[in-house]
């Protein structure tokens, strides 16, 4: 997919990586995305202020919260063994899982015996793979399943031909494929396939994949289609449009911020008075759709700034005669003053 590569490269050649905290805030934003699909409410503003800074989103549920801390304990014990290239082993995911599930993850009694989500012990019952009547493999044989998939990643890992962009991302989307088709685990098995996927691309320095929570109905129906068909083509390609158009949009909003096309009668006499994120919040609210409403929870989130430092600068701009409120407080939105 000659596409995504050449988008990686304009990507790269921005130096969007390269930004103060992008990679540690794209990595909070692959996590909040990642739990919102499991049904998680919480923002990628609040998850900022909830891991830098332990504040707690009010209307969040504690449950939704652990979830995406759990989630982010996780992540940065599989960056880790990315770093190592660790060989995958049932034990190291089993490991990862349990992180993933610390404080979220149930203990079940079956005929079996108990089992542990929350220790990231393998399921010892059968589970429903939706609707139809269908079942994710039957659980006695989910433990060497997940030894046989260890044994093949590890086997497709060393093998994976240097700097082949592409044979990298479909080794990732047809491991996160495989490990989600086993289901080994009782619960998380989404979020820990995920994981491994991005685990993944980060040994190989690739660009971690992140699956939108707005995406979530086209990626579900690529792994049936994919289990349906039993053809394992149908994930990797669906995932790497998916990516390639995320990255896009990572594209365009970097250059849009980095532009200053606000009209020259709104910035005269105070160009040299604006900070550089005022000048990105006339940007954004001059070039934003017109059924969109530029308020402080939508720069808030756009800039990734919490909301007082947007308010503080909004405020300033008001003063300066450049923005104005329009509608009610609750409904209204922020324009441009022409001049």
């Amino acid at each position: 997919m000659n596409e995504l590569l050449k988008t990686i490269e304009r990507y790269r050649a921005l130096g969007i990586e390269e930004q103060i905290d992008y990679k540690k805030f794209y990595l909070y934003s692959i996590i909040t995305h990642s739990t919102a699909i499991e049904g998680s409410t919480v923002t990628e503003i609040e998850n900022q202020l909830l891991f830098d800074e332990g504040i707690t989103a009010p209307g969040r549920t504690l449950q939704e919260q652990m979830m995406n801390l759990d989630l982010k304990a996780a992540y940065g014990e599989a960056q880790k063994l990315a770093a190592k290239h660790t060989p995958y082993s049932v034990d190291m995911l089993c490991r990862l899982s349990a992180i993933v599930m610390k404080n979220t993850g149930s203990t079940y009694n079956t005929p079996l015996g108990s089992f542990s989500a929350a220790q990231g012990e393998l399921r010892k019952l059968n589970v429903t793979a939706g609707f139809g009547g269908r079942s994710y493999l039957a659980h006695e044989k989910a433990p060497q399943a997940l030894s046989d998939f260890c044994r093949w990643l590890n086997v497709e890992r060393s093998a994976l031909p240097k700097n082949n962009i592409l044979a990298a991302y479909r080794l990732s989307f047809v491991a996160h494929f495989r490990l989600v088709s086993i289901h080994p685990w009782a619960d998380g098995n989404g979020r820990m396939s995920r994981l491994v996927m991005n685990m993944l691309q980060f040994e190989f320095g690739l660009i971690p994949t992140k699956v939108l929570k707005e995406q979530k109905a086209e990626y579900i129906q690529a792994l049936n289609d994919t289990r349906d068909q039993q053809d394992e083509s149908i994930f990797p390609s669906v995932m790497l449009r998916l990516h390639n158009t995320n990255l896009q949009a990572e594209i365009d909003a970097f250059v849009a911020s980095q532009e200053t096309n606000v009209p020259q009668g709104v910035l005269q006499g105070v160009a040299d008075d604006l900070t550089d994120r005022q000048r990105v919040i006339l940007e954004t609210i001059k070039n934003v759709a017109v059924n969109v409403a530029v308020n402080t929870k939508y720069l808030s989130e756009r800039l990734g700034v919490n909301r007082k430092t947007i308010q503080r600068d909004a405020v300033a701009l008001q003063e300066k005669h450049l923005i104005q409120w329009v509608g009610s407080d609750k409904t209204g939105h922020w324009v441009i003053i022409e001049k």
